[in-house]
């Protein structure tokens, strides 16, 4: 059986297919099917319900096209990890709250616009807009803290907030770099670098180093939170199953008016000394059931690295010895 597709723009076809229709390919791959081209029209060839979504996904990727946005691997990944509702609505990129209230949820930042590629990752995003503290537990790659950030930058442009903090553990991973040289801001830079790295991705070059400078965005040790109050705050704090108990109490409580709160971490990747219980674990136990507190989930089929991050994950998790 063939499903038979035409699009006017023979221009945007050819963004749709891709170079040497790669964009194709990975949709075949990813559905089970074939997909021939003739002219301006694609047909699709395999069994029926592949072909209902694989008619889904190229539309909504031919409208991201003409909405003037470019279709990329990663773009057609998560059409395909999502499992496209032929009924789902689009979201408008005109207002930053409205995409939060469709099918599909769409981060506006001041460089990019970031989507979520799985469904936990879909759930994440609902729940950091939804909740004032909100947790995100999963392995490496799958997109805890870039999510977080992004949704933390989409606060803070449209007003809900008037600063952004980010925090980390200074926790050494597995390594003793004994004595750095340089100042505090040296010393603690490379534990930081993935979260301005994210930064990086979400502000203008020139935007960024203003908005540190006037502290509207901050990033620093979680050590340094002690003694604040975050109020009006998008706060992150990554790695924190590097955070000791007192240290995660102590965060939490930092929590202010007009805030919201992410915490991220991977309870296969501990660094804390022998013996140390790990924040993230303890306060997993003790606010599962408090009101207003999310806890998302995520597994190696949310990896959105390169495909090889999920296998050496599932590898190592089978090794692990039973909990």
């Amino acid at each position: 059986m063939e499903t038979s597709l035409e699009f006017s723009d023979n221009r945007l076809l050819v963004e749709l297919c891709g170079e040497f229709d790669r964009n194709l390919a990975q949709i075949e791959k990813g559905l089970g099917i074939q997909i021939t081209r003739r002219g301006n029209v694609l047909g699709l060839i395999g069994p029926a319900d592949a072909r209902a979504r694989a008619e889904v996904i190229l539309q909504q990727l031919y409208e991201r096209l003409e909405a003037g946005r470019p279709v990329e691997a990663g773009d057609i990944d998560g059409a395909l990890r999502l499992g496209t509702d032929p009924g789902e609505p689009s979201a408008s990129p005109t207002d930053q709250l409205e995409m939060f209230q469709g099918g599909r949820i769409e981060i506006k930042t001041r460089k990019k616009i970031v989507e979520p590629r799985t469904d936990a990752q879909k759930a994440y995003v609902r729940a950091l807009m939804g909740n004032e503290l909100a947790f995100g537990i999963g392995p490496a790659g799958t997109g805890k803290t870039y999510l977080a950030v992004a949704v933390a930058v989409n606060l803070f442009i449209g007003g809900h907030v008037d600063r952004i903090i980010l925090a980390r553990p200074a926790v050494e991973a597995g390594e003793r770099l004994g004595f750095l040289p340089g100042d505090m801001k040296e010393k603690v830079d490379p534990y930081m670098q993935p979260l301005y790295d994210a930064l990086n991705d979400f502000f203008p070059a020139k935007q960024l180093p203003r908005l540190m400078e006037e502290k509207r965005i901050e990033i620093a040790p979680l050590a340094f939170m002690r003694g604040r109050t975050l109020a009006n705050a998008a706060v992150v704090l990554d790695e924190a199953q590097n955070a000791t108990a007192m240290q995660m109490k102590m965060f939490l409580t930092r929590l202010g008016e007009g805030s919201r709160m992410a915490i991220t971490g991977d309870r296969s990747q501990v660094d804390l000394p022998r013996g140390v219980v790990s924040g993230l674990s303890e306060a997993e136990r003790l606010l599962k059931n408090v009101e207003g507190i999310s806890f998302n989930y995520f597994t190696s089929k949310d990896v959105v690295r390169h495909p090889l991050v999920a296998k050496i994950i599932e590898a190592y998790d089978k090794d692990a010895p039973p909990a």
